[in-house]
């Protein structure tokens, strides 16, 4: 789609995810076996047809570099365009080095780079939502709408912990642009916007000259009677990672086949990097029920409603049950885990046993031994 340019939002802003923020961001976090968060939305873009895509940075930005490479997986490695990646910006006031105070100040950080973007529209989209949106149809929509800026909204079903509502009329166009709400009303927003760049520019340039840095607060709640704002309504899957919980309660809804066969539609396939390893083995004596298992896993004991991502072992003897295991995690014979997410390289020694709850999941952190 050579009319639309996308911006994705990496930089470090949760606090919520606790050891899984540790060392990444959270658009970089592991999901559903074998993907990072980020991938969700480099997929969307790509499968609409989006050539030219930024990432913003900020902090704990590593892993993400390792992820991200060249583009390659996504087909943005490019002589002219393609992947671009952002480069990270701190403000400093009496406090120190400081986190992005909002996503206006983020864009003012990298002006130059939005003069030099080649497309007439932008899409601004977060690096940690995970969903599998008809990008291009809703393009369609917000060029047949007419509208300044068109928002990407939840159903009645989705909501998240400090989230973006909108009210909106019988057309469509937003009439209430609500956040920081005790009880959420409205539809909740998926932080997906498409406007034209020129708008984007103008606005970045009017809000950094009186230092407002909210995209929420000074454009949408503020201009929300100057501009005409479209709402364009999801009802498929979508989660935001926002908390541990949050992570822990999406990752056990992939088990639910629906849930898969609306995230994972051949349509518009959702690209990540391969693990390079051989199929997964169940032992004779091994037990795989209801999860989700990447390649390169050596199952000898039992695993049940849990997600596996590539090379984790689970010896003979050792229970895993209602788990998120990352790559090469190591539970070894007569260990016993249930409700307990575990960071990458972790290796939970013989006979241990370890509890948690699915409303409050034990987060084990990267290179751990228990």
């Amino acid at each position: 789609m050579n009319g639309l340019h996308g911006i994705i939002f990496s930089y470090e802003k949760r606090r919520g995810l606790r050891e899984l923020e540790e060392i990444r961001s959270a658009a970089s976090i592991p999901f559903g076996g074998r993907y990072r968060a980020v991938d969700f939305s480099l997929s969307n873009l790509v499968n609409a047809g989006v050539t030219d895509v930024g990432i913003v940075l900020h902090g704990r930005y590593q892993s993400m570099l390792d992820h991200l490479g060249t583009g390659k997986v996504w087909g943005l490695s490019r002589k002219r365009g393609g992947l671009r990646i952002l480069p990270p910006f701190n403000y400093r006031d009496g406090w120190g080095v400081m986190p992005y105070r909002g996503k206006i100040e983020a864009l003012a950080s990298s002006r130059s780079y939005l003069d030099t973007i080649r497309q007439d529209h932008v899409v601004l989209m977060d690096g940690d939502l995970v969903a599998n949106l008809p990008l291009a149809d809703i393009y369609e929509s917000h060029m047949k709408s007419g509208a300044d800026i068109t928002v990407v909204c939840g159903n009645d079903s989705f909501h998240t912990e400090n989230g973006t509502y909108f009210e909106r009329d019988g057309q469509g166009r937003v009439t209430e642009v609500l956040f920081n709400l005790h009880t959420p009303r409205g539809y909740r927003g998926l932080e997906v916007y498409i406007l034209s760049t020129q708008l984007l520019k103008e606005l970045v340039d009017d809000c950094d000259s009186k230092d407002q840095y909210h995209w929420r607060r000074d454009v949408l709640q503020a201009r929300k009677d100057q501009l005409y704002l479209n709402s364009y309504i999801w009802n498929g899957f979508a989660a935001q990672i926002r908390t541990v919980q949050e992570y822990y309660d999406r990752s056990m809804q992939l088990l639910d086949p629906t849930i898969r066969a609306d995230l994972f539609t051949p349509e518009r396939p959702i690209w990540a990097k391969g693990a390079d390893k051989s199929s997964t083995y169940v032992g004779v004596g091994g037990y795989c029920v209801d999860s989700l298992v990447a390649e390169g896993c050596n199952i000898e004991g039992t695993v049940e409603n849990s997600v596996l991502f590539p090379g984790v072992v689970v010896e003979e003897g050792a229970e895993v049950r209602g788990c998120v295991l990352f790559k090469e995690t190591v539970v070894r014979r007569g260990a016993r885990l249930s409700c307990i997410i575990a960071d990458k390289n972790v290796e939970v020694l013989p006979d241990r046993t370890l509890m948690g709850h699915q409303h409050y999941p034990i987060v084990i952190a990267k290179g751990s031994i228990v």
